[in-house]
């Protein structure tokens, strides 16, 4: 139905890969189904390990299990449909679909920049104040910062998503992105969006940069506790448990808040393809690995579950 330029969009085309030669989406079909898979079993295998090991239920991994179950709902709302699209070249995506793709990728990045940043203050807790950690980390605290965490993402993903798709749609029905992220669909819009971009950008500076502010402090702090250890294997141990997250802050604000700063920038729109796979793809298949790998309780652990489920093997006749 259309009044004047306006037009009522029914569905939208995500133009992905579309341009890429047949054999090279196949090839990118095979690379992120693998990763695909890796990240859901990596992360899962986080969860469960982290559950079943009464070594592993300290506050660190009670927010890593946190965070592993936001990598995989990042990863289920992205990942199928682009699958999917370079698979059967099924290239639409209902108006509806859009939107609720867009709602849940909101409400779990924002998750993630919070959740982040009180894993920064649990290290900061560990190692500036070791001997208060139990009292000041009890079961009670770390449930109520898990639950201050997530919940933000919930007026972020309402506000962004209801405000963005009440705009009307003009034109082009073909969003220049391999998912319903904000600055390409707000690229259809035919409308002044002047006020909208001012609330991107204050959402931005708010969401991406208070964490990564309170992130920054406490690894200030935490460096000034590290150098006054007098033991170099002290401070090597101090260090190791606060690199693993560093790696992954690193891997997401990055490449998030050059993708969000600026939502209708005139950024190349391949490269902003780039950044949003290394957020949405790339930086939840390493997480796991990035924890296992350089944490020596977690690869200690999974031994010893590995060990476990042997011998349950084992002693089934």
């Amino acid at each position: 139905m259309a009044m004047g330029n306006w037009t009522r969009i029914s569905e939208f085309i995500l133009m992905s890969f579309s341009s890429l030669p047949t054999e090279i989406q196949s090839l990118l079909f095979l690379t992120f189904l693998t990763i695909y898979l890796v990240t859901l079993m990596g992360n899962s295998l986080i969860i469960l390990v982290t559950l079943a090991d009464p070594m592993l239920h300290s506050p660190m991994y009670f927010f890593l299990r946190n965070l592993s179950f936001l990598e995989i709902g990042f990863n289920l709302v992205i990942v199928p449909k682009m699958l999917g699209t370079l698979l059967a070249q099924d290239t639409t995506i209902s108006f509806l679909g859009c939107a609720t793709q867009m709602y849940f990728f909101f409400f779990f990045g924002v998750a993630e920049c919070f959740l982040l940043a009180t894993m920064a203050y649990d290290r900061y807790v560990a190692i500036c104040s070791p001997l208060h950690y139990p009292v000041i980390m009890n079961q009670r605290t770390r449930a109520k910062l898990a639950a201050a965490s997530w919940f933000p993402g919930f007026p972020v993903a309402t506000v962004q998503t209801t405000w963005l798709f009440s705009f009307p749609f003009c034109g082009t029905n073909k969003v220049n992105h391999f998912f319903c992220d904000s600055p390409p669909v707000l690229r259809l819009v035919c409308a002044d969006t002047a006020l909208f971009e001012i609330y991107a950008i204050v959402g931005t500076i708010l969401v991406v940069m208070v964490p990564c502010l309170l992130i920054l402090c406490s690894y200030t702090c935490i460096a000034a506790a590290i150098f006054k250890i007098p033991s170099a294997k002290g401070k090597r141990k101090a260090f190791s448990t606060c690199s693993s997250h560093l790696l992954v802050v690193s891997l997401f604000y990055i490449s998030s808040s050059l993708t969000y700063f600026r939502p209708k920038s005139n950024n190349s729109p391949d490269s902003k393809k780039l950044l949003s796979l290394s957020y949405t793809v790339v930086t939840p298949m390493l997480n796991p690995i990035i924890y296992s790998l350089r944490n020596s309780e977690v690869k200690n652990s999974l031994i010893r579950t590995f060990y476990r489920v042997l011998a349950l093997r084992n002693c089934i006749p």
